[in-house]
């Protein structure tokens, strides 16, 4: 892969696959070739080479399709075009592993952590022969033990259950599992992992005190850069530190006469209901998961219930478990640090349900600031972002602080992926979804929606909230037990189902705000008529307007209704359907953020909007192979989500030197990368060794439409000695006069211009040198005058030869043209006096540097002289006042990308053709 697409040794081959590619209608039979970080293809047929490769970072839209012209194919999509593969052996292993690899992608446009999953991709091993796949699979770490079991031993066949095998677990539940081919294998390997692990007592089943890998012991005074699941690491531990130790709803209901109500009577029933489920099924971590379980849920979990159940069914209790005192620790080290998300949460606290009385005092306002500060600490990729007061606040409600911390937990990182980061990827995502689904579901209203344009905005809040913030709490409380039961797909179904049941007034809506109202009204009156909570104003119900007050919807008939009518809704096609919306909404937004930056730099810059676009789309490349690739520093250097888009991609020396190389209107030949180091300095100014957009585009800009002045002033700043304005030395003035020789080079007018050239920088020197015989009050220093012209004339000859490579095997055509080209040599010889350079003479920026040689205090030539000097040469000015156009540039620097070639062999005529 390396030899056929040029990709250097840090790419990493996941898989290939024989397929055909499409080009036009003719396939091109040939290997797909999937990396880490591009899509490769390549076929030779008949004397025709076909080479492609596409960045994942560019494809916007990933499809498995049939149609009559593409058979079962895989359809890959740009912002450019569209690819075409077929003829798979087994294509949906293939298109999954596409998926993966686009996801990877995805995340290394959202943040860093998509670079490091490259870095930690295993490395290949040889597969096992003759082993079965239970062998080759059971191999558990060293480091994790099975906490959970207790005995592990055969049991007796039976023809119900053969070659049975019997699992027990620390809390008295006992698992079969049947037809194992490997049943003694199996048995002696888990005894095996058993004999290794520890005795411990556990607080609770599923409890383990082996600490989680990612949860190192010392905790720095800096919050981490985490990944996705990773957990700060731990310093100090305070047992006394004050949290709340129960739900705060208990605290603020201890004190009420106890209600002996039909509606008490009920809430008593479910608590037996489900301690005959605990009973039968077992409790805790261990519980079977039937059609019961969820009938229970769907008639609402019994308040004295709900945290205990909430932390099963999201996992949290297992984590809690596994990390004990973890909370604790965190709030000890996160509180009191200021930053942008404490400020942020400061901000909102009293914002977080004020018509609640557990949040109208102190108690339940620091129980609610300490469970964010801790969250935004442990996780500071994602920090604060609103709706995750409201959400917390519910979960305190039913919770400890602890329980409160890890249901976030829960939900921040596993549930509700993308969420709650800084721009609610993972909510728009999920409301593309909606869209696809309610256009299947519900077309007639789809339409007349789309035509509105209120799908996304008016159900964004739903989401982010798990409708929290749009219905009363305690109807919307209920919804929240379904979603950590069976996950998204609840809110999914319940939003279709509030749309279908007012589809009849949508459908007649004429504006957005006609239909917001609507469902607002419709949303406040959904009422949970079995709750034993003292009812809580909703602030929502201002939507509430009319002469007639609307009428009144149950709430479990509404979750009722959502999954007789969508409850076909299935997981797996949610998340299929999650993984195509997650490649719009990440493109959609780099197309916001490249808008954003073009909008911010346009009136700096000369560059049209469509070259400024297509600037950034050439430098965002750059940066993010840098990332991939390695390079001098890491990639969160590099990207930095959370600043402003202008200055979230920066580059280092060496990929401004490459894009310099290719773009840059002044050519230099070999002195190309001493000239873009010079300048990569110069536009450094924070001096981190990395540059913006912004930056890129002020020295591209100041090349290209800049007029002479300001080109030339460009030149003699490149050249000048940090903090100073003139150049003191003579070698910092025989390097800008390389500079300029090596910009004539490959001009049409060189020789004029090297004839220009000599004549000023003679004139230059005699100007600096009449200066400095002043300075000297009237000492001759022609002699000084002349030495100074033959360093000039010598530096110029040297430059000269630094570009002229002798042919292998010149003929005489070419070595006539080398002739004219050195023709320089004898033009300087004339007018200058060639000699050799004196021993003091150091090439800034060259390879021959002799020895360094400190300011002259009285040679310097100022800004003002060199201008004066060329206006008196116009073939000089011509040059500089010559407008360049990029566009042929940036074609150049695209094709360097090697998006796509074909090479045919057929004569040498053609492939000298491409070569030109």
């Amino acid at each position: 892969m390396r030899k056929l697409f040029g990709m250097p040794e840090e790419e990493k081959l996941v898989n290939y696959y024989s397929c055909s590619y499409w080009k036009g209608r003719v396939p091109r039979q040939g290997w797909l070739y999937l990396s880490v970080n591009h899509l490769c293809f390549y076929s030779f047929l008949l004397g025709k080479e076909v080479t492609l490769v596409v960045q994942w970072t560019d494809v916007t839209q990933l499809d498995k399709n049939a149609t009559l012209v593409f058979p079962e194919s895989v359809r890959v999509s740009t912002r450019d075009t569209e690819h075409y593969f077929s003829m798979f052996l087994n294509i949906n292993d293939t298109f999954k592993l596409m998926e993966q690899l686009a996801n990877i992608a995805m995340r290394q446009l959202l943040d860093n952590e998509g670079f490091a999953a490259d870095r930690s991709l295993p490395k290949p091993c040889k597969t096992l022969k003759n082993v079965s796949a239970l062998k080759r699979w059971v191999t558990i770490p060293k480091s994790q033990g099975l906490d959970f079991v207790s005995i592990v031993e055969k049991a007796d066949s039976s023809s119900v259950l053969p070659s049975p095998l019997s699992i027990s677990t620390k809390n008295k539940m006992t698992f079969l599992f049947a037809n194992l081919k490997d049943r003694d294998f199996l048995v002696q390997r888990i005894s095996d992992f058993l004999q290794r692990t520890p005795d411990r007592l556990c607080g609770f089943a599923g409890q383990s005190e082996t600490p989680s890998p990612s949860t190192p012991t010392s905790l720095p005074p800096t919050p981490p850069v985490l990944g996705a699941g990773e957990l700060p690491p731990i310093q100090h531990y305070s047992p006394s530190l004050p949290t709340a130790k129960q739900g705060l709803l208990s605290i603020y209901q201890k004190d009420q006469p106890e209600d002996l109500g039909p509606k008490a009577t009920k809430e008593k029933m479910k608590e037996e209901s489900w301690n005959i489920h605990f009973f039968e099924f077992g409790r805790g971590v261990c519980m079977y998961r039937t059609s019961k379980t969820r009938d229970l849920v769907l008639k609402g979990i019994p308040e004295s219930l709900r945290g205990e159940l909430w932390l099963l069914f999201s996992g949290a209790q297992n984590e809690m478990a596994t990390h004990p005192g973890y909370y604790a620790e965190l709030v000890e080290t996160a509180m009191g640090k200021c930053t942008l998300a404490t400020e942020e949460i400061e901000r909102d606290l009293h914002r977080s349900m004020p018509e609640h009385h557990a949040f109208q005092n102190e108690m339940g306002i620091a129980a609610l600031r300490r469970v964010l500060t801790a969250y935004a600490y442990r996780n500071p990729g994602i920090g604060y972002c609103q709706a995750m007061n409201i959400v917390t606040s519910v979960l305190l409600l039913y919770c400890t602080e602890e329980e409160a911390f890890w249901l976030l937990v829960a939900l921040c990182e596993r549930m509700l992926p993308d969420y709650y980061n800084t721009r609610v990827v993972g909510a728009l995502v999920d409301q593309g979804v909606f869209e696809e689904l309610t256009r299947e579901c519900l077309p007639l209203l789809y339409e007349h929606m789309q035509d509105l344009g209120v799908i996304s905005t008016i159900s964004l809040s739903w989401f982010l909230t798990l409708f929290l913030s749009v219905m009363p709490f305690d109807s919307a409380v209920l919804l929240v037990d379904c979603f950590f039961y069976e996950g998204i797909k609840v809110i999914f179904q319940v939003s279709l189902a509030v749309l279908h049941a007012n589809m009849e007034q949508l459908l007649a809506c004429t504006d957005e705000g006609e239909a917001m109202t609507i469902l607002g009204r419709y949303l406040d009156n959904v009422v949970n008529k079995q709750t034993v909570s003292t009812p809580i104003p909703h602030l929502h119900a201002l939507l509430t307007s009319g002469d007639e007050p609307p009428p009144e919807i149950d709430a479990f008939e509404l979750i009722k209704t959502s999954y007789e009518k969508f409850g076909s809704l299935r997981a797996d096609v949610i998340e299929q359907m999650r993984f195509k919306q997650r490649l719009k909404v990440i493109q959609s937004l780099e197309d916001t953020a490249k808008r954003s930056v073009v909008r911010a730099i346009m009136t700096e810059s000369a560059f049209t909007i469509e070259e400024l676009e297509e600037l950034y789309v050439l430098f965002k490349a750059k940066h993010i192979m840098s990332c991939y690739w390695g390079a001098s520093s890491s990639a969160a250097e590099r990207h930095d989500p959370s600043l402003p888009y202008l200055e979230q991609y920066r580059i280092d020396c060496g990929q401004f030197g490459q894009l310099f190389a290719t773009m840059a209107p002044w050519s230099c030949g070999m002195h190309t990368a001493t000239l873009s180091t010079r300048l990569f300095r110069l536009l450094d100014v924070n001096k981190d060794s990395l540059i913006n957009f912004k930056e890129f585009v002020t020295g591209l800009s100041g090349m290209y439409h800049g007029d002479m002045t300001e080109k030339l002033k460009l030149l003699y700043k490149l050249h000048l000695p940090p903090g100073t304005h003139t150049l003191y030395t003579t070698e910092q003035f025989i390097e800008l006069c390389k500079t300029l020789y090596n910009m004539f080079s490959e001009d049409p007018l060189e020789q004029e211009l090297y004839h220009a050239i000599a004549t000023v920088a003679s004139l230059l020197l005699r100007i600096g040198e009449v200066g400095k015989k002043f300075t000297n009050n009237g000492n001759d220093s022609s002699g000084e005058a002349g030495s100074g012209q033959s360093l000039v004339s010598k530096a110029l000859a040297e430059a000269q030869l630094e570009n002229t490579t002798p042919p292998a095997n010149g003929s005489d055509e070419e070595a006539k043209d080398d002739t004219s080209i050195s023709s320089y040599s004898v033009v300087s010889a004339g007018s200058l006096q060639c000699e050799d350079i004196a021993d003091d003479t150091v090439l800034i920026g060259g390879n021959d540097c002799r020895r360094g040689s400190a300011p002259d205090g009285d040679w310097s030539i100022s800004f003002e002289q060199v201008l004066a000097s060329l206006l008196t040469e116009p073939a000089l000015v011509n040059y500089f006042e010559k407008k360049h156009d990029i566009k042929s540039k940036m074609a150049a620097c695209r094709s360097q990308r090697a998006v796509e070639r074909q090479i045919s062999s057929s004569s040498d005529h053609e492939l000298a053709q491409l070569s030109t």
